[in-house]
């Protein structure tokens, strides 16, 4: 009697897998890709929770202070060699277009009494970046929206433009809804939104395991190549993964596109800036067909 009532008292086994488990590469991408479900991870979020106090802001999970007492080599780095910030949480809206119809509507949330404008020459070329502040349409100087930066993508002979619109998270809704409303961007253009993050572990469908004597197990896919888990970035701190992304006026023909987390944005401060960025990149070889 104290036997059965044993094996009926007895606990079920702990489901929580040992440190080496757990640091396997396929479990690893699994937990990353469960932590960003509510907070969004950034490209350098390893390197940076590493080293730094991780603050949770604007949808984001962000570096905030460093552990260490690095001020004197951040300071360093600035006045005599090279300093980088990832920036790639700022917001990234895309607009597409005929550059008269582009502009024309532009003019109503900006004013030339604030600086220069869309419309300056230097920075329809395509070559320099500008910066304004942006307010609601006809209504300057009140109802200002925030800050700005753009860039206009270089010419190519035809007659649609592109211009990438960067502002702060915070002042990304305020804004994305006044450039709908002035451009009529209001039809969701049909581009297929992407599935839920998912990753080899959870495919049971898909994924079949081949159990051999004296091997390891092995989970293959149907091509019967060795399964790998992808890490995917689904959405955005600022947007739903299921909302749509871009839209489209059928009278103006413009195209507004969310290209945050698609377009990455880092900043170099220091003398040696353009040194270290001429040693990094390399220039592609142009191959016309």
């Amino acid at each position: 009697k104290q036997a059965e009532k044993a094996v009926h008292q007895k606990k079920e086994q702990s489901k929580t897998k040992c440190r080496k488990a757990r640091r396997r590469h396929i479990n690893l991408v699994a937990e990353f890709n469960r932590r960003q479900r509510k907070n969004i991870w950034l490209e350098t979020h390893i390197w940076h929770a590493k080293r730094f106090h991780m603050v949770k802001k604007w949808g984001y999970c962000l570096g905030n202070s460093p552990t260490e007492k690095s001020y004197r080599a951040c300071y360093r780095a600035m006045t005599k060699h090279c300093l980088l910030q990832d920036l790639s949480y700022y917001c990234c809206l895309e607009l597409t277009g005929k550059e008269n119809e582009l502009l024309k509507q532009l003019t109503r949330i900006c004013s030339i009494d604030t600086g220069l404008t869309f419309e300056e020459a230097c920075y329809l070329s395509g070559g320099f970046e500008g910066s304004l502040n942006l307010y609601r349409a006809d209504r300057y100087p009140e109802d200002m929206l925030g800050p700005v930066t753009f860039i206009w993508k270089p010419r190519d002979g035809s007659e649609k433009r592109q211009l990438w619109i960067w502002m702060h998270p915070a002042l990304k809704q305020d804004i994305l809804r006044e450039l709908k409303a002035i451009f009529q961007c209001s039809e969701p253009e049909e581009i297929g939104i992407p599935e839920p993050v998912t990753t080899s572990g959870q495919e049971g469908n898909e994924i079949n395991v081949v159990l051999s004597p004296g091997k390891k197990r092995k989970k293959d896919d149907k091509e019967g190549e060795k399964a790998v888990p992808v890490k995917k970035i689904i959405g955005d701190g600022t947007r739903d993964p299921f909302q749509s992304y871009s839209w489209i006026s059928r009278t103006t023909g413009i195209t507004i596109s969310d290209r945050t987390m698609e377009i990455l944005r880092y900043r170099l401060i220091g003398p040696l800036s353009h040194s270290v960025l001429t040693e990094t990149l390399k220039a592609a070889s142009l191959q016309t067909v």
